[in-house]
């Protein structure tokens, strides 16, 4: 083994949808050459599509479909208002959260599908997990928390910064905790401690997250996330505009997403 990938293996799970698929390229081609850890499976969890199914293919990645994670699908979420729909946007949190059922690798990185690593990233370092952290987040999010967990988010800050590695073990106990104080499956539990009138009132990634900092947080390594956000295409930027944001930057995260153009390269 190349001493540049060291630790554990991992499974890397990645929710998408067919407008992803713009991105989708670009994110998995950055996992392989950025993560430092051996990469056992890449998993796909989308509707099934035959473009999504198509891409797997292509790319060796494992299509699962979203249907077939959960006791619930995206139509029993009913999470909008008159101005904006985030049933979906909830759905693939959830799935994330099923992602202890999916992989079956001790520890697996959930990476968002307009998210693009630009520097390498090793998630366990001296037997710790390294968390990536913002100076910000929605109030809301630990709102949620409190209802759901009992007791006050011990945040230092926001750990919202679009990818986190996860243990299996420890997200089921999660889980398994949010089950005995409420009595109801964990998905349920989640949904019911949201204030679904508020568009952003849920967040899988502060929760897991100060799950582990309020138990653990001698376990836990903290570095500041340094994510940049661009509203263009993932194949608009050039590798030398690539390589300047690396200066300063670990990911970008790319907002506009039109379509969907294969390119060789894919």
């Amino acid at each position: 083994m190349s001493p540049a990938f060291e630790g554990p293996a991992i499974d890397v799970l990645i929710p998408a949808i067919e407008k992803d698929l713009a991105t989708l390229p670009h994110v998995v081609d950055a996992v392989r050459k950025h993560v430092r850890h051996p990469i056992r499976s890449i998993l796909i969890v989308a509707p099934r599509k035959d473009r999504i199914m198509d891409f797997c293919r292509r790319k060796a990645c494992t299509f699962v479909d979203e249907n077939t994670v959960l006791p619930i699908t995206k139509k029993d979420i009913h999470y909008r208002s008159g101005t904006w729909e985030r049933s979906g946007w909830l759905f693939q949190q959830l799935l994330k959260l099923g992602g202890d059922k999916l992989c079956t690798a001790d520890y697996f990185l959930v990476i968002d599908a307009d998210t693009v690593l630009i520097a390498p990233h090793r998630f366990r370092s001296s037997g710790k997990t390294v968390f990536y952290c913002r100076n910000w987040s929605q109030p809301e999010y630990f709102t949620t928390y409190r209802k759901l967990m009992g007791r006050k988010a011990a945040r230092p800050s926001s750990f919202v910064t679009h990818y986190m590695l996860f243990e299996r073990r420890r997200l089921s106990r999660m889980k398994r905790e949010i089950e005995a104080m409420h009595g109801i499956p964990w998905y349920k539990a989640i949904m019911r401690s949201m204030n679904r009138t508020r568009q952003f009132a849920f967040s899988e990634f502060e929760t897991y997250a100060n799950y582990l900092y309020s138990a653990d947080r001698g376990g836990m390594i903290l570095k500041k996330a340094r994510n940049k956000s661009l509203n263009m295409s993932a194949s608009q930027i050039s590798e030398p505009a690539i390589q300047k944001y690396a200066r300063t930057y670990r990911s970008l995260s790319f907002h506009k997403r039109k379509g969907y153009i294969r390119s060789p390269k894919q």
